[in-house]
């Protein structure tokens, strides 16, 4: 079973617009601080970030493990923004602009699942998130809970990544880190000399 909470909404697109217009608001956050208390009214969770990434693909499948064997409900979340940056983007607000960003992120979330584990994994509780926000801070925005567990990837040779350092440093819950295995030298250097010959039945 699992819930898609990954629709665009306009609310989000409308306190923009407000707040736009009231010049004496403070600038737009779409994240509190880090430093805020922890929720402490419902269970743990298994929360992972998902970019689209390999890195991310392999903290997905080991994610999905950790649900499965703890019994725990998944939260996949993919975080956007515009890609002028949020304070162009508040100067001229476009909605459509904002939706097709939103469904191009919601995309390479389902496609990472595509990928990764070949559709929904069966006997896991899996919602998706899509969230306009910086990675970090929609990752701790969704792990608030100390019972909760949070699975990030990192590449070979970048294990203090700024998403990486950001979760590490402020999270209020265990953190996953999943590297993403090097393909072995001897295995590349066999698939320079594959022909398509080779992938025939």
């Amino acid at each position: 079973m699992h819930t898609d909470r990954s629709g665009f909404s306009d609310r989000g697109e409308r306190e923009l617009q407000r707040r736009t217009e009231d010049t004496a608001a403070r600038p737009w956050r779409l994240r509190r601080r880090p430093g805020r208390p922890p929720v402490p009214d419902r269970g743990g969770r298994v929360v992972v970030g998902v970019s689209g990434s390999p890195a991310s693909r392999a903290a997905l499948r080991s994610a999905v493990d950790e649900a499965r064997r703890s019994g725990r409900p998944l939260v996949a979340v993919v975080a956007w923004e515009p890609p002028e940056g949020e304070g162009l983007y508040r100067r001229r607000p476009d909605r459509e602009w904002a939706r097709h960003w939103h469904d191009t992120a919601r995309a390479g979330l389902t496609a990472a699942f595509d990928e990764a584990l070949g559709g929904m994994p069966a006997g896991v509780d899996v919602t998706l998130r899509v969230e306009r926000s910086r990675a970090g801070a929609a990752l701790l925005d969704l792990a608030a809970h100390p019972g909760d567990l949070l699975v990030v990837g990192i590449r070979p040779r970048r294990r203090r990544g700024a998403v990486h350092r950001y979760v590490r440093r402020y999270a209020v819950c265990p953190v996953l880190t999943v590297p993403l295995r090097p393909v072995p030298r001897a295995d590349l250097r066999a698939l320079r000399h594959v022909k398509a010959a080779d992938f025939a039945a």
